[in-house]
């Protein structure tokens, strides 16, 4: 970043808005680059300080600079012939740039700019650019720190307590568990570990992820899920499953060496109640990454023009910089089923959303596995079905009889430890065409019958709340069938069953 900074102030650009939360470590990359040849005099303006020269107390300001406008003016006016031009770095200016003064002394001074030296940089964490500047400013993100950066701050740290001898693979992690924060945020961060336990160690990398799950919590668009059960809590879906499991060291350093590509994402279709969100929640756990929840009616900001493209714009940024992460969207058909024609009601915004949404699945870089699961295809854009967006497409189907006995089992194993004496093989024919929900509430219904008895629940139980439920495979058989009819020939079933079926059948 430094670099295009560099390029852009030779290249006689004259205004640049950086868009950045780490003021200081911005100022002192800008800075540096003031210092290369031909050198460059640097000057800060804010509202509560007015011009004041890099480097020197805010006590040497230059007077009647504090409103935007004497503060533009001032600039335009220096001549500075015995120099090479200056850069001026104007903090948080978003809520003044939209006054028609203070845009058209911004336009001035672009013109008054050129055959010089002189460039406005305009820092804030908000971008907010009016129309009449479109055509004149570059925009910047100003990144993140990255590994090296955050070695320095650990390297400070372990400096300080004098204590601390941390192995090679521990420092990696500390850094890695580091990595999306800024750089104010690691050091804290870092403080905060060697307060709470007197050391910097590989047990210490939790306390670091915590902060990050305030980074979540502030974004307010995302949300951090913490799930304690892990994949074995899924019956069936083996076909999945083995899927999954082949793909647990994918993001390491090892599968790029080996030549393999990050993995991109999944997309789960399949009958309601079988299992899609705990698949990729247990998943998170499988493969030891973060597992972000995208919120799409958070999304959706009708207050002011723009503010939902804002919103998947700073979701999907705070996504990437704690990556590696799992970026789950449930109900990916409600989400986006309304785009087509959203033009007649909300103005395109859906439309535009959606688009935004697809360049960034097929052009990121970063290490974001997006997992989505959708229960009604036909709601589906077939840009999201295509080859490239996901790395594969499954259904998940009714479960089988086999997978109905291991649903049975792990549901009563959670609640009682001798489950001997029920015959699951039974309760498994009994249960034909339901879903792994429907079985689990026929379980929970015959426990409130006999707790309110004052006894213990048994197969009887079981059985008479199985058959007093309709289950979904019959009250919606024209919608299911409709699903699975479309999914036997374009998805990959998520039973290992059926999956050798069809192996065969091919």
């Amino acid at each position: 970043m430094q670099e295009e900074i560099n390029i852009l102030i030779q290249a006689q650009y004259p205004l640049i808005y950086l868009i950045t939360s780490e003021e200081e470590r911005s100022e002192q990359a800008i800075a540096t680059v003031a210092q290369t040849k031909p050198q460059r005099r640097v000057f800060l303006w804010t509202v509560t300080h007015g011009i004041v020269e890099y480097g020197q107390p805010r006590t040497t300001t230059q007077h009647n600079t504090v409103s935007p406008e004497a503060a533009i003016e001032w600039v335009i006016r220096q001549k500075e012939p015995n120099t090479n031009g200056g850069i001026y770095i104007f903090k948080d200016l978003h809520p003044f740039i939209d006054s028609p003064p203070v845009t058209r002394w911004l336009r001035d001074a672009i013109a008054s700019f050129k055959g010089t030296q002189k460039t406005i940089i305009l820092m804030s964490p908000v971008q907010q650019v009016p129309i009449e500047l479109e055509k004149e400013v570059i925009v910047l993100d100003f990144p993140l720190p990255d590994m090296k950066e955050l070695d320095q701050v650990l390297s400070k740290q372990l400096e300080q307590t004098k204590k601390s001898r941390i192995s090679k693979e521990v420092r990696e992690k500390l850094l890695k568990a580091a990595l999306g924060l800024t750089k104010d945020e690691a050091e804290k961060v870092y403080r905060k570990a060697q307060v709470t336990t007197g050391r910097l160690t590989e047990q210490e990398v939790d306390i670091i992820l915590s902060e990050k799950k305030q980074l979540i919590r502030r974004n307010g668009i995302l949300e951090f899920i913490e799930e304690d059960e892990t994949l074995d809590a899924v019956g069936g879906l083996e076909e999945l499953k083995r899927w999954l499991r082949q793909r647990s060291n994918a993001f390491t350093e090892r599968a790029r060496e080996y030549g393999l590509p990050q993995p991109k994402g999944m997309l789960i279709l399949g009958v309601p109640g079988c299992g899609k969100s705990l698949i990729a929640k247990t998943t998170s756990r499988l493969w030891s990454l973060p597992l972000l929840r995208l919120d799409m009616g958070r999304v959706y900001d009708g207050s002011m023009v723009g503010r939902s493209e804002a919103n998947l714009r700073n979701a999907l940024k705070t996504a990437e910089s704690i990556s590696p992460a799992i970026l789950f969207i449930d109900e990916l058909d409600k989400s986006f089923a309304g785009n087509s024609g959203s033009a007649d009601s909300d103005g395109g915004t859906s439309s535009r959303i959606f688009g935004s949404f697809l360049t960034w699945m097929q052009e990121k870089k970063s290490p974001v596995f997006v997992m989505a699961t959708a229960n009604r295809v036909e709601r589906l854009p077939g840009e999201f079905l295509r080859k490239g967006r996901f790395d594969e497409l499954f259904f998940v189907d009714l479960p089988t009889k086999e997978e109905r006995q291991d649903i049975f089992k792990i549901h009563l194993s959670k609640r009682r430890r001798d489950i001997d004496r029920f015959d699951l093989e039974q309760l498994a024919n009994v249960s034909d065409g339901f879903s792994g929900a429907e079985i689990e509430q026929a379980l929970v219904a015959a426990m409130y019958e006999a707790f309110a008895q004052d006894r213990e629940f048994t197969q009887l139980d079981i059985i008479a709340a199985i058959k007093s439920t309709m289950p979904l495979s019959k009250t919606m058989i024209e919608q299911v069938t409709a699903l699975r009819d479309w999914a036997r020939q374009r998805a990959r079933p998520a039973a290992s069953s059926v999956a050798e079926y069809q192996r065969m059948e091919f």
